[in-house]
């Protein structure tokens, strides 16, 4: 049917009384009762309702995504102590602490990243405007701030003992004072809250490990019989020099006084057996000093002392187990830091003479220290 037909049809009159009969509007579909169940209502909220969540979350995740990564409120470097505890006492110390300015964003990026039970305790150092997750990772990770204690070559076991007593980031006490010549000077490096006993611990085991080596290299016709023997000999190299490149020539001279049956005569034993480790002298030997007996005074017994004076270094006992291939018997300061050696008394005579007046051109006031009989060294500064 064409438009001009079906424009016919619509406008085609109806009789009277068909056109006081009210047109007939078909009626609404009905709602299935499947629709109208509440249990179907309930689930549609539902689903909304996690709809607009999930939407809220992602939207949140992204913004808090992007917060996490940005620059922090630190100021500055700062080392903050985080003691054992939960997270949320964590993010509220790193909070007084000017870290970070959003704690519940900390607590919520660490549980994100399934970290609640490994955000370790200790001393950690945050860089300027550290992000929350710079912190986060830092603590994480265990960086903690490592501190450092250097051991001097040549102290006494009583020295060292002090020196840990005096540092406030160790902790605990010392039960005893160690054995004379068991710990290694070295630098260690430590967290705060270390136990001292774990300090003397780590340098005594240094200290074994070091003395095997240098015992395993040693030279085979050394004059001693055991690694005690070579760490006593050490120890007195170590007190005689403190330079590097005269080692091997100051072990080569006791060496060479053992091998001839010389006793060492050497300063640093008649000051240990007067103080016994416990100090230095603070003054130069007096001359009744030199011969004042003592177990460890090497103008009056023979051979090596009963023990260390000291701590020997790792290049003190190289130097003993591997001394310079000389014949020098003599040394003496030179007055600039350093010593001469020598092979016989006659020269080692001119040695200390050429001392003498050295000193004489500094010091014209000076008195000259007492002779020795034969002495390894001349007496020419304060005990060490």
């Amino acid at each position: 049917m064409d438009a001009a037909g079906l424009d016919s049809k619509r406008l085609s009159p109806r009789s009277p009384r068909a056109a006081l009969q009210p047109d007939k509007v078909p009626q609404p579909p009905r709602r299935s009762r499947r629709a109208r169940n509440p249990f179907v209502i309930a689930g549609n909220l539902f689903l909304t309702v996690v709809f607009l969540i999930t939407v809220a979350a992602g939207v949140g995740f992204v913004v808090g995504k992007q917060r996490f990564d940005l620059p922090g409120p630190l100021k500055d470097e700062r080392v903050v102590n985080i003691p054992r505890g939960g997270i949320r006492d964590t993010a509220d110390l790193l909070m007084r602490e000017g870290v970070i300015d959003q704690p519940y964003l900390f607590i919520a990026g660490a549980l994100m990243m399934k970290t609640r039970n490994e955000l370790k305790f200790g001393e950690y150092q945050f860089p300027r405007n550290a992000s929350l997750r710079d912190v986060v990772d830092t603590i994480i990770d265990g960086k903690v701030v490592q501190h450092q204690f250097t051991v001097a070559e040549g102290l006494t076991s009583d020295q060292i003992v002090q020196k840990l007593l005096e540092n406030d980031t160790l902790s605990g006490d010392i039960r005893e004072i160690p054995r004379e010549g068991t710990l290694l000077p070295e630098t260690y490096r430590f967290t705060r809250g270390t136990s001292r006993e774990q300090m003397i611990q780590r340098m005594q085991q240094a200290h074994k490990r070091v003395v095997q080596e240098a015992w395993e290299r040693r030279n085979p016709d050394l004059p001693i019989r055991t690694a005690d023997q070579l760490v006593i000999l050490a120890s007195i190299v170590e007190k005689e020099t403190g330079r590097p490149d005269e080692r091997t020539r100051v072990a080569a001279v006791f060496v060479n006084r053992l091998k001839q049956k010389m006793r060492l005569e050497s300063d640093p034993t008649i000051i240990y057996g007067l103080v016994g480790g416990k100090a230095t002298l603070g003054r130069p030997i007096q001359a009744n000093e030199i011969r004042q007996p003592t177990p460890y005074n090497t103008y009056v017994i023979d051979g090596l002392p009963p023990g260390p004076i000291a701590n020997p270094g790792r290049a003190s006992l190289e130097a003993v187990a591997n001394p310079a291939r000389t014949k020098e018997v003599f040394f003496v300061a030179d007055g600039t830091g350093g010593h001469v050696f020598a092979d016989t008394y006659d020269q080692h005579q001119k040695n200390v003479a050429r001392l003498r007046s050295f000193e004489r051109q500094v010091d014209p006031t000076a008195s000259p220290p007492p002779p020795a009989a034969t002495p390894a060294r001349a007496r020419t500064r304060p005990a060490r």
